[in-house]
Parts: structure tokens; C-alpha cells; sequence
């Protein structure tokens, strides 16, 4: 037998039937629609904020290929550290080392609406950028451009340009201020290579030199590129110069002091920041004196950076050390600025800031107040304070 079961509705109470009257349908679906899209609104909000809760906008132009892009990458790596660590957005742009990439990064920057633009290893780039955010009145931190460029010299006003470097002024200043304390009572000579850089080098500190009433005992301009310079020593040896200050490369200061040695000479050789360039086949000599700042990622006020880019994984380089105190400056500036209603130009040239890089202080021409270079001597492996 075939047994159908009929199942009987139960009929809906009266609050739940009038829920399903076509003019109620609609008004609770948009009921409903409303409270989850306020629930979505306010769920998406938090994560929005800590994109960027500060509302902090910093660019960042750096050579990102090429053949600088591995100081470019490094000067990257330790900026988007800080910029994390200070929720700040970064905006980064690979300018190439060249006119047309800074012109770019400049455009990127401005569409970007930066408060503030980083970076700018080379000159080019930066020569090309100034122009469009001078208009803009972004201010410009640059890493590593140490001099004028030809639109800063041209302009009838210092324009918004800081620089975390400094530049050979500065070096020889130092230079001359130390050597003229450690040489006072000694015979000396200071010789160039004959290039314009090394011209110019040997020619301010024997300036600064005598200033102090020293004479030197030997002045003259090598050739360079020898791989031995025995026959400099010997005119050295003559002229009774036991030490030299050398306005030259490291190559040619490696085989100087290489040639003192074979000649059995004894002689004290100085230079410039040049003796940070890479090793060539010769070593330096140990105790040769070196003039030109500190490692950034040496300084004790780097630590916290360091610790920080070791941190994230990143190899705490001088570039990066670099990158992330640009960061720390940049956020620093545009917050007091912010806080104070203060335009950002002016909170730069008029304030001091504590960063990895120690206390930086801008002049009226944006460069820094403070002289870094320090008195280094080779230990036979590399560079120490010798202050």
C-alpha cells in the first residue's frame, strides 16, 4: 500500500507574516543592506588607518638600477625601515643617476603629493628635480649630493636644499686642524696627484697648514697610477719629510707607503675620505692617518638603527644607516611642522634633530653646522677613530 504524507503548513505569526509583506520586504532589505555596509565601513577603517595613520607623505629618489643601484638599494632598504617603524608612507622612484630619472621622480613626487622629497645620490638627478619642486615648495633632503648643484648657484635665493653630506670644504677644514696639532713640530710635505680633486685638496690644507705658521719641507705633484713610487719617496727621503699629507687615491697612497717600506723609510702618510674606496691589489700601510667621517653604521647613535634593519632582515650598510636617518629627519621635520603650524622650510632651517647620524643642524644654505670628519688610523685591516 501506497501511503502519501501530507505535510500541513504551519501558518507564521502575525509579526513574521508582516515581515513578509512586499512594501516591508524592501524596507528591510535596505535595512539590512545599511547595517552591513556600516559594519564593513567600520571593520575596513582600522586597516585603512594603519596604512598610513599619520598622513605622513616622504619621497625617496634613489638609483634602483644601473650602476649605482646597489648603494640606491641599500639607501632604500634602511628608509622603508624607518618609515614602517614611524608609519609614515613612503613613495620610491628610481632615478637612474640621470637628468630624465629625476625629472621623473620629481613628477612622481608632486602627483604623490609628498610634504617632503629624500634621497638624490647623484647631482644630475637632483639638478633636474629642483626645478619642479622649488615650485612646489617641497623641501629636499639629499643623501649624498654634498655640493652646490648649478641651479642652487644660479638662484638669487638658497633654495629648500638640506644635505646630510659634506663636502671637501669641510674635510680640509678638518684636515688642516688636525694635522696642524699632530705635525706641529715635525717635518712635513704635501704633494697632489695633478687632478683637479686632489689640486684642490692639497691646496686648502696647506692653506689651513700655514694659517697656523707651519712651512712644509716639500711640496710637489706626483704621477699617478704607478704601481711603485720609489722615486717620490727618495725625493721625499731628500728633502728630510718624514711626514706627507698625499692629495691623491688610495691606489697611489697604498703604493707610497708600499715604496717607504721597500726604501726602509719611515714615513707618516694622511689622506682624504678617497681612502674609502675599494682595496686595489696593494694594502695600505698600517698607521696611515685618515680624515673624512665615520662610518654611519660605527656611530654610537646608530645602534637603534642598526638593530632595527638587522632586524628586518637587511644588512645595516652606510647607505642604509643613511636612508634611515633621512626617514627620521623627514618625519620629524614634517610633525614639528605639523604641531606648530609652522611651514615645513622653515621648521628645517631653524630646528635641530636628533637622528641615527647624531644631532644634524642646517645653516641658512642647508648645509650642516656640525664638521663629522674624524681623525682615523689604519689598524692594518681597517679604519679606527684615532681622536
Amino acid at each position: 500500500m501506497k501511503i502519501n504524507r501530507v505535510i500541513k503548513p504551519v501558518p507564521l505569526p502575525g509579526q513574521h507574516k508582516a515581515a513578509l509583506r512586499p512594501e516591508l520586504r524592501v524596507h528591510n532589505f535596505t535595512k539590512i543592506f545599511v547595517t552591513a555596509l556600516s559594519a564593513f565601513t567600520m571593520l575596513c577603517l582600522p586597516a585603512m588607518a594603519q596604512e598610513n595613520p599619520t598622513g605622513i607623505r616622504i619621497g625617496i629618489a634613489a638609483p634602483l638600477s644601473g650602476g649605482f643601484a646597489p648603494l640606491g638599494n641599500q639607501l632604500v632598504d634602511g628608509a622603508r625601515v624607518a618609515a614602517t617603524a614611524k608609519n609614515a608612507e613612503l613613495i620610491v622612484v628610481d632615478d637612474r643617476c640621470d637628468a630624465e630619472g629625476g625629472k621623473a621622480a620629481a613628477e612622481s613626487f608632486i602627483a604623490g603629493n609628498v610634504q617632503i622629497a629624500t634621497g638624490f645620490l647623484c647631482s644630475e638627478a637632483l639638478e633636474a628635480a629642483l626645478p619642479l619642486l622649488n615650485q612646489r615648495n617641497i623641501p629636499v633632503i639629499t643623501s649624498g649630493v654634498s655640493d652646490p648643484t648649478l641651479t642652487e648657484k644660479r638662484s638669487a635665493t638658497p633654495l629648500p636644499v638640506f644635505r646630510l653630506t659634506t663636502g671637501l670644504d669641510k674635510e680640509t677644514l678638518a684636515t688642516g686642524s688636525f694635522l696642524g696639532s699632530l705635525w706641529r713640530s715635525q717635518p712635513f710635505a704635501v704633494i697632489d696627484d695633478g687632478t683637479i680633486e686632489g689640486r684642490e685638496r692639497a691646496s686648502h690644507v696647506l692653506a689651513s697648514l700655514k694659517e697656523q705658521q707651519l712651512q712644509p719641507v716639500f711640496t710637489d705633484t706626483y704621477r699617478p697610477g704607478l704601481e711603485n713610487q720609489n722615486a717620490l719617496v727618495a725625493r721625499l727621503r731628500r728633502a728630510g719629510a718624514t711626514h706627507v699629507y698625499v692629495g691623491g687615491e688610495r691606489d697611489d697612497i697604498a703604493a707610497i707607503g708600499a715604496s717607504a717600506a721597500t726604501l726602509k723609510y719611515p714615513l707618516v702618510i694622511a689622506g682624504g675620505s678617497v681612502l674609502n674606496a675599494a682595496p686595489g691589489t696593494q694594502p695600505l700601510s698600517a698607521d696611515t692617518l685618515m680624515i673624512a667621517p665615520l662610518k654611519p653604521q660605527d656611530l654610537s647613535t646608530a645602534k637603534p638603527a642598526v638593530d632595527a634593519i638587522n632586524q628586518a632582515g637587511k644588512l645595516p650598510e652606510a647607505y642604509s644607516v643613511i636612508g634611515f636617518a633621512t626617514i627620521e629627519l623627514a618625519e620629524a621635520a614634517i610633525r614639528q611642522a605639523t604641531d606648530q603650524k609652522q611651514p615645513l622650510i622653515d621648521i628645517l632651517r631653524d630646528n635641530s634633530f636628533e637622528t641615527s647620524l647624531g644631532t644634524l643642524k642646517f645653516d641658512g644654505n642647508g648645509m650642516r653646522t656640525d664638521n663629522p670628519n674624524r681623525l682615523q688610523r689604519y689598524d692594518g685591516t681597517q679604519f679606527i677613530s684615532a681622536d
